[in-house]
């Protein structure tokens, strides 16, 4: 049985959300299922391209989680700048530089305050303990945090320190 055609998401804030609010986003890797985005030579090359976007405040990256073929990530955008060209770039310059081919599109919802913000930072934490890849989300080696920098210790990597905007400064 096929598929019914995707909708194509309008990605629009409305006039009336707060410049710097936090999106939980979701991008997702074809083919799905495969490990395209958790590689030794991927995904560090995908975190550097979180942490240049978030040091050169393209974004403020309050979390970003790698999946093999997903990430999650905890985003603001400046008011200068929309989600849906920001995200695009990022896609078309990580997908250049990496190979990944990204699926059209990405899921984004708005964060509405602190419950839902520790919800979500949670969620997106134990995401690789839920599905089997590690036992405490700690030893998940791909994962960049504004306060701490990009953690990538299951590889021999080093940690990075942390570094860009707050999204405060948008609202």
């Amino acid at each position: 049985m096929p598929f019914a055609p995707r909708k194509k998401l309008p990605h629009d804030v409305p006039f009336w959300v707060r410049p710097g609010s936090l999106f939980f986003v979701t991008i997702c890797a074809l083919p799905r299922g495969a490990d395209s985005l958790c590689g030794p030579t991927v995904a560090p090359t995908l975190l550097a391209a979180v942490r240049a976007y978030h040091e050169r405040e393209i974004w403020y990256a309050r979390l970003a989680v790698l999946m093999p073929d997903h990430w999650h990530a905890l985003l603001a955008f400046p008011p200068d700048r929309t989600m849906r060209t920001v995200l695009a770039q990022w896609k078309s310059y990580t997908a250049k530089h990496t190979g990944v081919t990204w699926q059209r599109d990405f899921f984004d919802h708005r964060l509405r305050g602190d419950e839902s913000l520790d919800l979500k930072v949670e969620y997106v934490r134990r995401n690789p303990v839920r599905a089997g890849l590690v036992a405490r989300a700690e030893e998940w080696p791909w994962v960049f945090e504004a306060e701490t920098g990009i953690r990538n210790v299951g590889t021999g990597g080093t940690d990075v320190g942390p570094g860009g905007p707050d999204a405060t400064r948008w609202a």
